[in-house]
């Protein structure tokens, strides 16, 4: 899934949750009235599973980004594949009080066939996005700001909390968010298949 239907559209932000950033996104996302897909890495669930209770009581959906953020599991045998992704998705439901996540999404976006047919096996809806600011090689606020922006009716944004210092994307995401919203576009969290 790349894109939502019609004047909407969705946010999703990755690699998290972070004990720095993701109580700040939060934060930001109650305030402008927007829900979001977190998309989750497993060992950083186990080590801030409160996190991910505020993340689910604030409305928002759950994602499976694998257990390690091995940017390389599409290569691996279809059995090492499942165990990544079954285990993560256990991880997430003790740590959200049994909230399933819908989505898995691919690190790094590196898609491959297995991936693809494990996700949807144990019944999750592989998601991707179609506006990626790079926000996780920190290019400048501007950048992040610019490429947020300029998203079409449609679009699924990419964003990072988890993975680093993630100061630019809120900064930039404070400044975007908005300015879609006054666009006409309504946020809207894409629909498991």
């Amino acid at each position: 899934m790349r894109t939502v239907g019609g004047k909407n559209i969705a946010l999703t932000i990755d690699d998290g949750p972070s004990p720095t950033y993701t109580p700040e996104y939060l934060r930001l996302l109650a305030k402008l009235h927007i829900k979001a897909v977190f998309c989750l890495i497993g060992e950083n669930v186990q080590r801030y599973p409160n996190l991910v209770k505020q993340i689910v009581a604030g409305g928002h959906l759950l994602c499976n980004h694998t257990m390690h953020h091995d940017e390389h599991l599409g290569t691996k045998s279809t059995s090492t594949i499942h165990q990544d992704i079954t285990a993560t998705t256990a991880v997430i439901m003790k740590a959200s009080g049994g909230v399933r996540p819908v989505f898995f999404r691919a690190p790094g976006g590196n898609w491959t066939s297995r991936l693809l047919a494990e996700s949807r096996k144990v019944g999750l809806t592989p998601l991707d996005w179609s506006v990626d600011p790079r926000d996780w090689s920190r290019p400048g606020v501007a950048h992040i700001t610019t490429v947020i922006k300029n998203a079409k009716p449609g679009s699924i944004i990419l964003c990072h909390d988890g993975g680093g210092n993630r100061t630019q994307t809120y900064a930039a995401l404070q400044k975007a968010l908005p300015a879609l919203k006054s666009r006409g576009l309504t946020f809207v969290t894409p629909r498991p298949e």
